[in-house]
Formats: structure tokens, C-alpha cells, sequence
């Protein structure tokens, strides 16, 4: 484990830069079976998830959990960290994502429903496969573009 993480102050702002594509890999998961299924409960609570990760941060998600308690103690090597403020913003784009899916999912328009999932499965499996955050990228555009 890094030191670094251990710093309850440092761990505040930075995060292990493995969670957040671990909770991607799951998150294609879950929308790749919303996706398929149409089914409205699998995005609320894939919603919920994006919530609690816009929110608190990915690493209080319930897939940051898993990770934190199962996955890293199998790691070896210094953890690589990442600013926590990126992830949350690519969180709570999917929040507005997986928003847009359940209330097309529940006013009956599939065809809202099917875009608003699949550009979040797109962007997960960028995030999953390439280690390429899309979100994150969003969210360093708007920071250089506004503090100018």
C-alpha cells in the first residue's frame, strides 16, 4: 500500500488511480445488462452508485469498496494516485447519464432510455479498456477553459 493514501489528510484529495477503472469495469457491466434487459431498476441503482461516487467520491462507492477491501491487499507496489476531483465530476456525469435513462425508462421512451445508456456504457468502456476517462477529460477542459 502507499504511504502516501495512508495520510488521512492526503487521502481527502487523492485517491488510488486503480479504483476508479476497477469500479469502470463493473459499471460496463451493469449498463452493458441495462442495455440488454431494458430494464429501469438496474439503471436506478447504477444511478445510485454514480450518485454516491458524485458526491462522497468513487472510492465510497460500492464498487470503490470492493476494491479498497478485496482487491487492493492483493496488490503489490507503490498505489499510483490521482486528484479525487476529476472522477467525481466524470461520476456525476453519469449520475445525469443514468438520470436521463430512468426517467426515459419510466415515461416509457426506450429509444431516450437506449442513447442515454449506451453513450454511459461507451464511456465506461473507455474508462474499463483504455484507462481513457471521459469525464476526467471533460473535467480538465472546463477547469483550463475557466481559469483563465
Amino acid at each position: 500500500m502507499s504511504e502516501v493514501l495512508d495520510n488521512k489528510e492526503v487521502a481527502k484529495i487523492y485517491i488510488d488511480a486503480r479504483g476508479p477503472r476497477f469500479g469502470a469495469t463493473i459499471t460496463t457491466i451493469v449498463l452493458a445488462i441495462a442495455l440488454v434487459t431494458q430494464n429501469k431498476w438496474v439503471i436506478v441503482a447504477q444511478g445510485l452508485v454514480f450518485l454516491i461516487g458524485a458526491v462522497k467520491g468513487p472510492q465510497f462507492t460500492p464498487y470503490g469498496l470492493i476494491f479498497k477491501n478485496v482487491i487492493k491487499p492483493r496488490l503489490s507496489g507503490v498505489a499510483p494516485t490521482e486528484d479525487v476531483r476529476p472522477p467525481k465530476f466524470a461520476q456525476a456525469v453519469g449520475f445525469i447519464f443514468a438520470l436521463v435513462a430512468g426517467i426515459a425508462a419510466f415515461a416509457g421512451a426506450d429509444l431516450v432510455f437506449t442513447i442515454a445508456v449506451g453513450a454511459a456504457l461507451a464511456a465506461a468502456i473507455l474508462n474499463a479498456a483504455f484507462n481513457y476517462c471521459l469525464g476526467c477529460e471533460m473535467y480538465l477542459l472546463i477547469v483550463r477553459f475557466t481559469s483563465k
